[in-house]
């Protein structure tokens, strides 16, 4: 399903139009459409671009906990092209994508280790509103995880609830990155 851009898509132009197109065609494949809704704002723009940068350098955690965490999120809030494009980011950074199709119903799948529920359940936990996080949840995070590492998840969960939630609002919908893993996009739980 297209992107029905409850924001208006934006045309980017001049030197930085053409250079956030060239980057994300060659990244990507194609301009990613929160791009577009952004261009509208570059001061916010900017600061995505730049946060976004400092946040692919994050070690604590490991990457495929922080993949689980991610879609388990986008999947909670409903952002289906954040399901869409963390497939695609997923794939693209090698891991088991048989696996990756299972987060949205990994409560009902064997594929998960006991910690990659416990970190999934954290991230939909987070997620949810109100948030039902507990002492408990993050105490057996840290116990086997680590304070750095447990910071590092907390805030990439927090990171894909302003994601999600901006791409819903803005009405952007799956986009075909997944495509390229040929991945079924999975049914999102409302």
């Amino acid at each position: 399903m297209p992107s029905t851009f409850r924001i208006p898509r934006a045309t980017p132009t001049g030197l930085l139009g053409r250079a956030l197109e060239a980057y994300a065609r060659r990244t990507y494949g194609q301009v990613p459409d929160n791009a577009y809704v952004l261009w509208h704002h570059r001061k916010a723009l900017r600061a995505v671009l730049s946060f976004e940068a400092k946040v692919a350098k994050f070690d604590a955690l490991d990457p495929h906990l922080r993949t689980y965490a991610l879609l388990a999120s986008a999947g909670t809030i409903g952002c289906s092209w954040c399901l869409d494009f963390g497939y695609f980011l997923a794939h693209d950074e090698g891991l088991d994508t048989m696996k990756v199709r299972e987060v949205p119903r990994w409560r009902e799948s064997e594929v998960f280790s006991d910690l990659e529920r416990d970190v999934m359940d954290y991230a939909e936990a987070m997620s949810e509103t109100p948030p039902r996080v507990t002492d408990a949840m993050v105490a057996g995070l840290v116990d086997r995880l680590g304070v750095p590492a447990v910071v590092e998840l907390t805030q990439m969960v927090a990171l894909e609830n302003m994601r999600s939630r901006f791409n819903a609002a803005a009405g952007l919908e799956s986009q075909g990155f997944s495509d390229v893993c040929e991945l079924p996009l999975a049914t999102v739980r409302r």
